[in-house]
């Protein structure tokens, strides 16, 4: 599975975690492909690159329109709750549009997804968190692991818990 295929899970499941029906999804998919021509619709967004909105914020067109609401591009014109579809998206760093960087925990963690780096599996600044689960396991300490990849013994247990493992 290459990393926008990846993202583009990442949002089928938010979508059906909030209730819309899996052949919606694949019709606003299949819309928004064509539409854009693009081969992974939901892993762009448009609205600052090229003009063409996947989603756009209602307030920008309507001033007196409820607060964080967005006007979904498929063929229905959904709407959909920046609250809730709007925090998938904070997830993601884009560069012309494009998601290239995951944090699947949120920006506020150490964890990253960037298929530049380590072909896209989970790091901590830079460091395969597999890397850092093997050495543990290893039976070296946090500290010896931190020490070594220069990280903050925080990170190192933060990545330990997003591989599973539970730090002593």
């Amino acid at each position: 599975m290459s990393y926008l295929q990846l993202v583009e899970v990442a949002f089928v499941a938010t979508f059906r975690q909030l209730g819309v029906p899996l052949q919606r999804i694949r019709k606003a998919r299949d819309y928004l492909a064509q539409k854009f021509d693009s081969e992974h619709p939901f892993a762009e967004i448009r609205l600052k690159t090229e003009g063409h909105h996947v989603l756009l914020d209602l307030q920008e067109v309507e001033p007196d329109a409820d607060l964080g609401v967005l006007v979904v591009a498929d063929k229905d014109g959904q709407e959909a709750w920046q609250g809730m579809v709007g925090e998938r998206f904070a997830e993601f760093d884009y560069e012309s549009g494009l998601a290239v960087r995951w944090y699947p925990e949120g920006k506020s963690q150490p964890v990253v997804i960037d298929p530049r780096i380590y072909f896209g599996a989970p790091t901590v600044c830079g460091i395969p968190t597999w890397a850092i689960k093997g050495r543990y396991e290893a039976g070296e300490s946090i500290d010896e692991i931190a020490a070594d990849f220069e990280l903050g013994d925080e990170q190192i247990v933060y990545a330990l818990a997003f591989e599973g493992v539970e730090a002593a």
